[in-house]
């Protein structure tokens, strides 16, 4: 048990650890707004973990295999949230090109509302094409019939802790004072790499069901 347990965690770290949407808008989110910001993202990836974790648990793979039309809806809706988060960016970033210097650091001060962070970043976890090919694939291999339910809720919730804990400490360092400068200074240039980041993810996920 205590190895399995292990496994789980190192795997997942990994997956964490390895750069993708979800890593991403927290970085992001935390050096252009707040670290309230990013924490409320963090807190709607934690919850969309959660989900994936649920579902996997309950049997995700077979799931896909047997409802392969799910699957592609999944992944094609997906791929279109992550297109339009690219568009977004793009645009802020076109409108920061335009601006005068004085007008874009005056945007970076004072960001939109924080109650959207949570939403999106529960919305980007779920559309994240990450999450569907690891929940759906390599943490479907830890959780077979041979595993009891006193096991199973033992990695939901090392899942989830896990999972919070890393994008907590993400956002701490994004929201840094260092880093927040530093992002004003190249905020442009960050948008715009983040804009087509994204909807590259998004073309992927939708040409690759």
């Amino acid at each position: 048990m205590l190895m399995l347990f292990l496994t789980v965690a190192l795997v997942h770290l990994v997956a964490l650890m390895s750069p993708g949407p979800d890593f991403f808008f927290v970085s992001q989110t935390a050096a252009s707004r707040s670290r309230k910001a990013a924490m409320l993202g963090v807190l709607g990836i934690t919850i969309g973990i959660a989900i994936w974790a649920s579902v996997a648990l309950l049997g995700l793979n077979m799931i896909l295999q047997k409802m392969a039309w799910l699957h592609q809806i999944i992944m094609t809706a997906g791929g279109l949230y992550l297109l339009w988060m690219g568009w977004q960016m793009l645009c802020s970033a076109r409108q920061q090109h335009q601006a005068p210097a004085a007008t874009q650091q005056e945007n970076t001060v004072a960001p939109p509302s924080d109650s959207r962070s949570f939403l999106r970043g529960l919305l980007t976890n779920l559309a994240n094409p990450k999450a569907v090919v690891y929940f759906g694939s390599v943490f479907s291999l830890f959780v077979g019939n041979d595993v009891d339910a006193g096991e199973r809720w033992g990695l939901f919730l090392l899942i989830i802790v896990e999972t919070f804990v890393w994008f907590t400490l993400v956002a701490s360092i994004f929201a840094l004072p260092a880093m927040r400068r530093g992002y004003q200074r190249a905020a442009k240039w960050i948008d715009s790499f983040a804009g087509i980041l994204f909807a590259g993810f998004g073309i992927h996920l939708i040409l690759s069901r």
